[in-house]
């Protein structure tokens, strides 16, 4: 019988890497916004949930001995010295590949066959990579919980991804006549590619004296959601992509900077950009999508883990969102999609006025 191997980026196989290192430490600890394990503040783990398949729970249960269950019934029983061995010959593995591309691991597949786990990732329906079942120290409750989990050990994931859904759209007031014409003929060469010039055509208008102003969203389910984080945050979004494309600022901390500088909203307390743009990163991160109506509740419930460059495994919970809100601030940056499949980037004629769509892509530095 043929062994069909499995293959994944080394954000997929982090996921398994994950899976072996909590399993054998049994406990998670925190991070600081900088991403430095707090020593003093970690989650006993009781056990690590996953559904492969709809129907078939399989439950590992943490101590010198991991316990495998499937729907509740114990199927084996195997030490945790073992998920030691195997994490730290995955994460070898992990690092000694190229930066981008499938690849299978071959010892690893093997064990994963030993205790029955069959995919890299377990599917979700929410943010959630790993559900985690942990004793709350605060609280002395045992809730079950969905983390998500983000890797440095490929290549930097998306934090938001585009969609025409994530185009804002601006009007651009001028009396130049030839605006829309010369604007759309500025392209910029790339691997021997023409690719539209988004900031070459900002910059045009700008040179022939045009102003943009925010008209509104593409997509109206994005903005209600915007809305439910703050009722400007589709305004002070849409400032902070004039500061990418036109003032070439892409890290998301020194956009808000630049909002606490120019205080375009007129706030009398400026910090309010700060905490209005943290929430936002925070929602994105813990289950807002720009295409679905959101209710205001995170889907990964207990927050993020990640998978730093030494191959630490760390978490953010609510008890620490302080930090994780500001670890997203420092780690994440603006980027430009692709300007065709997201339809932006081209002036365009309406009623007799002159419109240009920008699209908003976040992405971890």
């Amino acid at each position: 019988m043929e062994v069909i191997m499995l293959t994944g980026n080394k954000g997929e196989w982090s996921e398994i890497y994950v899976l072996l290192r909590l399993l054998a430490d049994g406990k998670i600890y925190a991070a600081d916004s900088e991403l430095n394990k707090l020593d003093g503040v970690y989650f006993p783990i009781i056990k690590i949930i996953r559904e492969e398949n709809k129907g078939e729970i399989k439950e590992y249960t943490t101590g010198e001995t991991i316990s495998i269950y499937i729907n509740g019934l114990k199927v084996k029983d195997l030490p945790a010295t073992e998920f030691e061995t195997e994490s730290v010959y995955l994460l070898k593995e992990i690092n000694n590949k190229a930066s981008k591309g499938a690849f299978s691991v071959e010892s690893t597949q093997n064990f994963m066959d030993k205790i029955l786990c069959y995919k890299l990732s377990a599917p979700a329906t929410d943010k959630s990579d790993i559900t985690l079942k942990i004793v709350d120290i605060n609280t002395g409750y045992s809730p079950t919980v969905g983390f998500s989990i983000k890797s440095e050990l490929g290549s930097s994931p998306t934090l938001l991804n585009a969609g025409k859904t994530t185009n804002f759209i601006y009007k651009i007031n001028h009396s130049y006549p030839d605006l829309v014409r010369e604007a759309n003929e500025i392209y910029k060469v790339a691997s021997g590619k023409s690719h539209t010039d988004v900031r070459g055509r900002l910059n045009k208008i700008i040179k022939e004296n045009g102003i943009l102003k925010y008209w509104k969203m593409n997509n109206q389910i994005f903005k209600d959601n915007l809305v439910l984080i703050d009722s400007n945050m589709d305004e002070i979004i849409a400032e902070t992509l004039l500061y990418f494309y036109k003032d070439r600022i892409s890290n998301c901390d020194e956009m808000v900077e630049k909002l606490e500088r120019e205080n375009p909203m007129n706030y009398g307390n400026v910090n309010a950009y700060r905490y209005k743009f943290k929430k936002f990163l925070t929602a994105v991160a813990l289950g807002m999508k720009p295409a679905t109506v959101w209710d205001g509740l995170d889907e990964a419930t207990g927050g993020y883990i990640v998978v730093t460059n030494e191959g630490n495994v760390l978490a953010y919970h609510i008890y620490n969102r302080n930090y994780f809100e500001e670890y997203l601030l420092k780690n994440t940056k603006y980027e430009t999609a692709s300007t065709s499949r997201h339809d932006f980037g081209e002036v365009y004629s309406e009623n007799g006025e002159d419109f240009i769509k920008l699209n908003l892509q976040v992405r971890f530095r």
